[in-house]
């Protein structure tokens, strides 16, 4: 993805473990150590692309190292 000029953005994440979650709860805002405990999976990381459309962005996900990539369109910033 380098090599083909895509990436805007990655990074790894550290371990779970050391997550803190945030939640709102009765309009508070509450702090939980460790990972949001209803889920079994893990995000390891992330990497911002600039493509030109889904599809385009799926063929990439697919050429990853991983079984499993989500693929998500970022909302564009506020002007």
């Amino acid at each position: 993805m380098r090599q083909a000029g895509i990436v805007v953005f990655g990074s790894g994440l550290y371990a779970p473990e050391t997550a803190a979650t945030v939640k709102r709860r009765g309009g508070e805002m509450v702090v939980q150590d460790g990972p949001f405990p209803e889920t079994k999976e893990q995000l390891g990381g992330i990497f911002v692309i600039d493509v030109p459309d889904l599809d385009t962005s799926l063929e990439w996900a697919a050429r990853g190292p991983v079984d499993v990539v989500e693929v998500r369109q970022n909302i564009p910033a506020l002007k």
